[in-house]
């Protein structure tokens, strides 16, 4: 199969698409368009992330990464109704996020593959936000999972999934570099898959999880998860 012709969504200059674009196009993948969310919602997710990372390399801009014959269009907001008539034209194959809204609605359908996501933690157990932090409060493997989208919160089909290792004196920022790093790592070996042929071995659904769907961390968690990881007692550390 031909590399697949896809549009790439992201809030503006956030590190988590920046990171995902960067290795999709070290990979050969070029999207057809990529559409950027431009509005204050992108700019507090943007820097909420910076905060999570601290200070850890980033990939450059999507200015900077593309190539001036890549369209780049910018729009209010992520949803269905401002996105597809932007796209419909395109004939894409496929339609990855590379950190957005939820999206529901007619977006869902009009690739002919499907929207693809890369999200960091492991699927089906840690659904939603703030992944890394809820995976150590709960003691779930930390990780990162590729999947098909459905209309409902990280629930669609999978198709990769990895465990983060994860070492004795990581703090809360490494996890959040190192999944960030390993979604756009599996993002890129999922349009390798692609190519290959091999998404229906890969895809599979999800089943239940016994946790629910976990939103934004507030600071009391996250005190409790960096004590946590100082004491050491997260349950699963790769050096144990």
């Amino acid at each position: 199969m031909t590399h697949p012709r896809f549009a790439f969504l992201l809030l503006e200059d956030h590190p988590y698409g920046c990171e995902m674009l960067r290795q999709l196009l070290g990979g050969g993948f070029e999207p057809a368009c990529v559409v950027v969310e431009r509005s204050a919602i992108a700019e507090e997710e943007r820097a909420k992330f910076l905060e999570r990372i601290d200070g850890r390399v980033v990939a450059k801009s999507i200015a900077q990464q593309l190539d001036p014959g890549v369209p780049v269009l910018h729009v209010e907001e992520h949803t269905s109704a401002a996105v597809c008539p932007l796209l419909q034209d395109l004939d894409l194959d496929l339609v990855v996020l590379g950190g957005t809204r939820v999206i529901r609605g007619p977006l869902l359908d009009l690739p002919r593959h499907g929207v693809i996501n890369s999200h960091p933690g492991l699927l089906p157990e840690c659904r939603g936000s703030a992944s890394p932090a809820w995976s150590v409060l709960h003691d779930i493997p930390i990780g990162a999972t590729t999947h098909v989208c459905d209309a409902s919160i990280d629930t669609g089909d999978l198709l990769l999934r990895r465990e983060l290792p994860v070492r004795r004196g990581a703090t809360y920022e490494d996890l959040c570099h190192g999944t960030l790093l390993l979604a756009g790592a599996l993002m890129r070996e999922t349009l390798e898959a692609f190519v290959a042929g091999t998404w229906n071995q890969l895809r599979r659904p999800q089943g239940p999880s016994s946790h629910p769907t976990f939103r934004n961390a507030p600071d009391d968690v996250l005190q409790a998860v960096r004590a946590k990881l100082v004491r050491g007692t997260y349950a699963h550390y790769a050096d144990d």
